[in-house]
């Protein structure tokens, strides 16, 4: 059965990611389609390079030729903000990206955005779901979904084969201040995790007259045995290669390229809260811009810190870029983002984009004429510092009740001797602490796993008050 999480649909590849499970899911959205009478500018659809990826988008669009939809198919592995801007820029009713972001190399899985090239919100999935029900019965009752020959398809002009490369490209070139970066000569090192942004990257920075060396670019759909990640512990080859060879900034992406990862010039790996700390001082202080920042539940409220500092407020959400996108538009503000590693900037595409986030931050450093550790020491300096213990945990189903039923159900809590502000329920069970110090536990939206986050003064704070909550609940 297909089912949608917080980053779309994923599953295990030849376990629920099957060629009938995607046809069904196509079908689906056809009839939603239709039904909306939102066929016309038919759908775009990208992949990246995990396995099956090319094959599931071929599926799918036979079965959207079949119901006389057009689909444009980005006919090379892109990265998934490039689908995004797309159907952004074309007013298209829907597009589907086939990526299982950065979950492991035995997942597969398809996101489908909506228009304004937004990720489909919780309504939306549940039409979807609803549509699937309908096709499921259909397929008990023994008629399969119809699809036409992709040879066929492609004949009769209901496949599309493009790549709207230079579109995507030009339009993050225009948004950045490459002159300044040309006077620079900054020297890069990217590692794409064997994913989908070295091609975008390489030429954002070339044209900026960066020199740039490129480690895991092969077609790899295990990933060189890693997880697809941008993280302190996937990103050791990148981070030792930034240090022997004295580069100003190390950048990573995940396998679709909406997520990144940082190096600095002194090798330590940025966290993404940082990350977004530093670009919306920058975005505010150098670029001049006004308005509040966006985070959900997970990340840090150094965000919350600095705004006020700047007169500015900062929206807190639940887990899901779809709300990161939609708080933004609501409130006009200047940037989003999440402690996974997304952000996006007003202005941009409603989704977040590692590519554009990467040549943001080799513009920062270029206006600033600081190094980037430089930058972050400042930050420290004039904000402070918080640190977060961040934990994942598997479980077995009868354990994930188990937990649900404590935090959820019965709202139980560990004894605590810290003063509670308050108690949130909007994504899992999130504790706020009187003094600013906040813990949350949530399961995954993608993944099989609770996770935990916590944000406190000292490291020694925050993993102790993980240890009591993962005691209390009995986990490993």
């Amino acid at each position: 059965m297909v089912k949608f999480g917080t980053g779309g649909w994923r599953a295990v590849i030849g376990d629920e990611f099957t060629r009938e499970n995607i046809q069904k899911l196509a079908k689906a959205l056809a009839m939603k389609m239709q039904d909306e009478d939102a066929t016309d500018k038919g759908i775009c659809i990208g992949y990246d390079r995990r396995f099956l990826s090319k094959e599931a988008v071929m599926w799918c669009c036979e079965v959207f030729a079949h119901e006389g939809i057009k689909c444009y198919f980005v006919n090379r592995s892109s990265p998934t903000p490039l689908v995004m801007y797309y159907v952004m820029e074309h007013e298209m009713p829907y597009g589907m990206m086939v990526t299982a972001s950065h979950n492991p190399a035995i997942y597969n899985g398809i996101k489908v955005f909506t228009a304004g090239g937004r990720d489909a919100n919780e309504v939306q999935t549940k039409e979807i779901e609803g549509y699937i029900d309908i096709v499921e019965k259909e397929c008990a009752k023994g008629n399969k979904v119809e699809a036409m020959d992709y040879d066929k398809a492609l004949e009769e002009g209901l496949v599309v084969e493009f790549n709207p490369f230079n579109e995507y490209i030009d339009n993050i070139i225009k948004a950045i201040n490459i002159d300044a970066i040309k006077d620079k000569g900054l020297r890069i090192a990217l590692d794409p995790m064997y994913g989908v942004s070295q091609t975008s990257l390489k030429t954002i920075l070339s044209i900026a007259r960066c020199e740039l060396d490129v480690i895991n670019e092969r077609h790899d759909t295990l990933f060189g045995g890693k997880l697809p990640s941008p993280s302190a512990s996937t990103l050791r080859t990148l981070q030792n290669y930034v240090m022997d060879r004295k580069y100003d900034i190390g950048i990573a992406t995940d396998g679709d390229a909406d997520r990144i990862g940082v190096i600095d010039d002194t090798g330590r790996f940025l966290h993404p809260n940082e990350i977004l700390v530093l670009l919306y001082n920058y975005i505010v202080k150098y670029k001049g811009w006004t308005g509040p920042v966006v985070r959900n539940v997970a990340t840090t409220h150094m965000l919350d810190k600095v705004a006020a500092k700047l007169g500015e407020k900062c929206y807190e959400v639940p887990v899901g870029f779809k709300h990161i996108s939609s708080k933004m538009q609501e409130t006009n503000a200047i940037i989003g983002g999440e402690s996974s590693g997304g952000l996006t900037v007003r202005g941009h595409i409603n989704g977040k984009d590692g590519i554009y986030a990467a040549a943001l931050l080799v513009e920062m450093i270029a206006v600033t004429g600081k190094k980037l550790s430089e930058i972050a020491k400042y930050i420290q300096e004039e904000f402070g510092a918080l640190y977060m213990a961040e934990r994942d945990y598997k479980f077995s189903h009868e354990k994930k009740s188990e937990i649900y039923n404590t935090l959820l159900v019965q709202k139980h809590l560990p004894q605590i001797d810290r003063e509670i502000e308050r108690v949130s329920y909007l994504d899992g069970c999130k504790v706020y602490f009187k003094n600013g110090d906040w813990i949350i536990c949530r399961f995954s939206g993608t993944e099989p796993l609770l996770r935990i986050f916590c944000e406190m003064e000292s490291p020694e704070e925050a993993e102790a008050m993980c240890d009591k909550f993962v005691e209390f609940l009995g986990i490993k």
